[in-house]
């Protein structure tokens, strides 16, 4: 049965065009997805992400544990608030899933998970942390919304008390602030995103999400769908999990090699492969593409090198550039030689460039 957010009336009274993603039914656009995706480059947008699945991780035993299950180290994590972007990968390096981790406290960390992947997330965590003794709580009762854009922050520090506004204000960048008793209940503030603009990701309780949403709107804040999102990720050089990557891809075919903290003494899942493919290289590489002629590059599309074919991950308009661009996984090798796309059995060539193609707004 498909699900719904807490704010699928509210949507739908604000004209949503809703679709299936993931068995939830989700705003696609609320009229013009080129529309939402300008707002948010320019100013802000807000997008309902409350089908991401929230995970409280509580015992002695939790360090210990996230150092056995995630690719990235938590050992950079000392500070209450502070996040981590990281993969957790299955025996062979492959992506289980990419999640962000929030440091609470010793005994207490918060994972983001996907939603698509909540199922297996949720079976693969639990049976991994029976060993340390780590208590596992999803926290269905809370939702998310992710205010986006150059103004997104003064939007959501104006509807904050000034000791609350102060401290929201000072966070950097991937930490959070729990706000106690406010307006909208108890907030769990990250400045974090899926877009490359700065903002925030707010969770609220479900009793509260409806009156932040109108709250956000009244403060010049404009939905937008995951259409809009989409483009705004792509642009911002963002994995989607299940299309950029999955359990066949390992973090370093998936340009996200940089998550990987190979610290010594550390043995978390994958790590042997991981190890090897430092020394030895990998078989297949994602590069970023931009097509200068007219049309659109699509997921599928099979794409031409001197080394042999991959294809497009993800491919869509870049509003911000007016150009296609996508993601493609190749055979590893030098690129010089150029690359093509084939487009109904056309071979249209491409640049090869790297990501992000934009970031806080401007194209790179």
């Amino acid at each position: 049965m498909t699900r719904k957010t807490i704010l699928n009336d509210t949507h739908r009274a604000l004209g949503a065009k809703m679709v299936d993603f993931g068995g939830w039914d989700m705003p696609i656009h609320y009229g013009s997805q080129i529309e939402e995706h300008h707002q948010v480059r320019r100013d802000a947008g807000m997008f309902d992400v409350s089908h991401m699945t929230v995970v409280d991780l509580r015992g002695a035993g939790v360090r210990p544990f996230l150092r056995q299950l995630l690719a990235n180290s938590v050992e950079k994590l000392h500070k209450p608030g502070k996040a981590l972007y990281t993969c957790m990968l299955d025996a062979q390096g492959g992506v289980i899933d990419d999640l962000i981790v929030y440091y609470q406290s010793e005994a207490w960390f918060r994972l983001v998970v996907n939603a698509a992947t909540r199922d297996k997330d949720l079976a693969w965590i639990t049976a991994q942390a029976a060993p340390f003794g780590v208590e596992v709580v999803e926290r269905p009762e809370l939702s998310m919304i992710a205010v986006q854009g150059p103004t997104a922050r003064e939007r959501v520090i104006g509807l904050l008390a000034a000791d609350d506004a102060a401290r929201v204000g000072k966070l950097g960048k991937f930490s959070a602030a729990g706000l106690a008793g406010t307006r909208f209940g108890d907030l769990f503030v990250a400045r974090t995103g899926y877009t490359g603009e700065d903002g925030y990701e707010i969770v609220v309780p479900e009793a509260h999400a409806v009156s932040l949403w109108n709250a956000l709107l009244e403060a010049g804040v404009k939905p937008a769908g995951l259409g809009a999102r989409d483009t705004l990720r792509l642009e911002a050089g963002m994995n989607l999990y299940g299309q950029d990557m999955d359990e066949t891809v390992t973090p370093y075919e998936a340009a996200l090699g940089w998550t990987v903290a190979l610290d010594e003494g550390r043995a978390f899942n994958g790590r042997e492969v991981l190890e090897r493919q430092q020394r030895d290289g990998v078989p297949r590489q994602m590069i970023g593409l931009v097509m200068d002629e007219k049309g659109v590059l699509r997921h599928g599309q099979k794409v031409l090198t001197a080394h042999g074919e991959g294809e497009i991950l993800s491919g869509t308009f870049s509003p911000t550039l007016g150009k296609a661009i996508a993601f493609a996984r190749v055979p590893a090798g030098d690129l010089a030689g150029g690359v093509r796309v084939d487009i109904r059995g056309r071979e249209v060539p491409v640049r090869v460039v790297k990501f992000p193609f934009v970031r806080d707004g401007v194209a790179l």
